[in-house]
């Protein structure tokens, strides 16, 4: 039996890369890593004005059930009168 064959397919080894495709896989890895950091860093800010912006919601909310309550009151006392 002859292994000799399988020694040069690359298939069944490990071929070392090119100096220049290491270099290049470095730069394109490290715009990757960039352009992520720079993903995470919009949806912070993004996630910090939907807070900011839910707050304000619930505060209006709040608000506006006061005003009805006032409303329903107010009608209450006017049929009272009547």
């Amino acid at each position: 039996m002859n292994f000799d064959e399988f020694g040069d397919n690359p298939a069944w080894g490990v071929t070392s890369p090119r100096t220049g495709d290491i270099i290049k896989d470095t730069i394109r890895k490290e715009q990757v890593i960039k352009e992520i950091l720079s993903a995470q860093e919009d949806m912070r800010v993004m996630l910090s004005k939907t807070e900011s912006l839910q707050k304000e919601v619930e505060k209006l909310v709040s608000g506006n059930e006061t005003l009805q309550m006032y409303i329903d009151n107010l009608t209450m006392q006017m049929a009272k009168r009547r």
